[in-house]
């Protein structure tokens, strides 16, 4: 099974983002995007003391937030 999917592109792309990738998308910091991650507002995968966060819902978050104008 597969994780990334193609992009326009052609290239895979993760299913999921880090707290770093959500950090420059919001343009915060490390601090809040892990404070953020953590609060529920979108679903968080962890393995181990990694924290990914589901594209999906990420980007549904940031549509629900009117803040979708962030994704590329």
């Amino acid at each position: 099974m597969s994780t990334n999917t193609p992009n326009e592109k052609g290239t895979p792309q993760s299913r999921t983002y880090t707290v770093n990738d959500i950090a420059a998308i919001l343009g915060i910091g490390r601090a809040t995007a892990y404070k953020l991650a953590n609060s529920g507002a979108f679903k968080t995968i962890r393995i181990g003391n990694m924290i990914r966060i589901s594209r999906k819902s990420f980007e549904d978050w940031l549509k629900m937030e009117g803040l979708d104008d962030k994704i590329e």
